[in-house]
C-alpha cells in the first residue's frame, strides 16, 4: 500500500511552554518520523465544543500517553484518529494519510481498542480471531498462521479452545488486543486499555506494550493511572477541556515543572530534625524547609546549589543522618499542576 511520506507534512506548533518532541534538539541522531500528525483538530457536539484546535505530532516508535479527566477530549481525539468520527474542524494524517479523505486506508494502518469491549457469546477464542480475520479479509490460507502468531505474542495460545465468554477481564482484554494485532497495523490506539484490571494484569499489559514498541508499533494510549503511563510511555499529552496544556517527552515535562529543587533528609534521631532544618534554612537559596518527625524536606530555588558544602555542615554540626536524596516530580504532580478540574 503506497503511503505519502510524514515529513512532506506541515509541521504544527504546539501551545505549549514544552517543546512537542525534544529529541530533535540532540545533535547526534534525527528524531524519527512523525506517524501521527494533528492540526487545529475542533469537535464539537450541538454547539458543545469537544476539542478546541488541538495540535500534536507522535513520531514513529512512541508510546504516548494521553492524559486527562473524563470529559477532555481523549476518546474524541482517539475515534476521530481511527476514523471513526469527523472532525469538525483542522485535519488529522496517520503517516501522512489524511484520515478524512482516505478512512479504508486508516483503518488498515491503525488498530483500535476502544474503553469498552464485548465478545461473542458462545465462540472460542480460536473462533473470536478467525471471524475478525475474515472481516480483515486475510485470506483463509494465512488467517490460521496469523492468528498463532498473535495468540503467541499475547501468550493466548493455551486458550485458543476456550469460550471467550468465560475469560476473566484481563484475558478478555488480550484477546481485544490480539483482535486489533490482526492485520499488523503500524499505529496502535487503546482507549484506557488497563481500566478494571488487577495489579498483575496491569504490569503484563505493560510488558506486552513494550514489546510492541520493540517491533516498531507507534502506540497511543489513553489513562487514568498516571503512574503506569510514567513507566511505559516516553512521551505523553496532558489534556483538559478539549485543550492541550501540556505535550512531550515525560522528562522535560517533569523538568519544566520544577522551579525549585525539593530533597529530604533522614536524621538518625529526631532531636536532630529541628537542628538540621535550622542549618539548612541559613544556607543560600534554601526554601520550604519543613520537619517531618525524623525527615527535613527542603528546596532550593538555584540550579546547582552546593549540596557537598551542606553536608560538610551537617557532619560538623554532629548530625548523623540515614539518608540524602532529591525528591523527583511524577506525572501525579504535573497533572495537579497544569490542570484546573474543568470540563470542556
Amino acid at each position: 500500500m503506497s503511503q505519502q511520506s510524514a515529513s512532506e507534512t506541515p509541521s504544527s506548533e504546539v501551545p505549549l511552554p514544552i517543546p512537542a518532541d525534544v529529541r530533535a534538539e540532540s545533535p547526534q541522531a534525527a528524531p524519527p518520523p512523525v506517524q501521527v500528525h494533528i492540526q487545529g483538530l475542533s469537535k464539537s457536539y450541538g454547539g458543545k465544543t469537544a476539542l478546541s484546535k488541538l495540535n500534536l505530532e507522535v513520531h514513529e516508535g512512541d508510546i504516548f500517553g494521553f492524559i486527562g479527566p473524563n470529559g477532555a477530549g481523549k476518546t474524541t481525539t482517539l475515534r476521530i484518529l481511527s476514523a471513526l468520527l469527523l472532525p469538525t474542524g483542522g485535519k488529522a494524517l496517520i503517516a501522512g494519510i489524511d484520515v478524512v479523505q482516505n478512512p479504508r486506508q486508516i483503518k488498515e494502518l491503525v488498530g483500535y481498542m476502544p474503553d469498552s469491549f464485548g465478545v461473542y457469546e458462545n465462540m472460542t477464542l480460536f473462533e473470536y480471531l478467525d471471524f475478525f480475520g475474515a472481516a480483515y479479509k486475510i485470506p483463509r490460507t494465512q488467517r490460521q498462521m496469523v492468528i498463532r502468531d498473535v495468540l503467541e505474542l499475547t501468550d493466548l495460545g493455551s486458550k485458543q479452545d476456550d469460550q471467550v465468554s468465560a475469560f476473566s477481564r484481563g484475558m478478555k482484554q488480550r484477546a481485544c488486543l490480539a483482535k486489533t494485532l490482526l492485520h499488523d497495523p503500524k499505529v496502535l490506539i487503546l482507549d484506557e486499555p488497563a481500566s478494571g484490571l488487577d495489579p498483575r494484569a496491569r504490569i503484563e499489559f505493560r510488558e506486552l506494550l513494550k514489546e510492541l514498541q520493540r517491533m516498531g508499533k507507534t502506540i497511543i494510549v489513553s489513562s487514568h493511572i498516571l503512574t503506569e503511563l510514567s513507566t511505559m510511555c516516553n512521551t505523553v499529552g496532558i489534556i483538559e477541556a478539549g485543550k492541550l496544556v501540556a505535550a512531550g517527552a515525560v522528562e522535560e515535562i517533569l523538568k519544566s515543572l520544577r522551579t525549585t529543587r525539593m530533597f529530604v533528609l533522614d536524621v538518625l534521631e529526631v532531636g536532630d530534625a529541628p537542628r538540621a532544618a535550622d542549618l539548612i534554612g541559613k544556607q543560600d537559596g534554601a526554601e520550604v524547609v519543613e520537619s517531618l518527625g525524623s525527615a527535613v524536606r527542603f528546596g532550593f530555588s538555584a540550579a546547582n546549589p552546593d549540596i557537598a558544602g551542606l553536608i560538610d555542615r551537617l557532619v560538623a554540626e554532629r548530625i548523623r543522618f540515614t539518608s540524602f536524596r532529591e525528591e523527583l516530580a511524577d506525572l501525579e504532580t504535573a497533572f495537579m499542576t497544569l490542570t484546573n478540574g474543568r470540563l470542556a
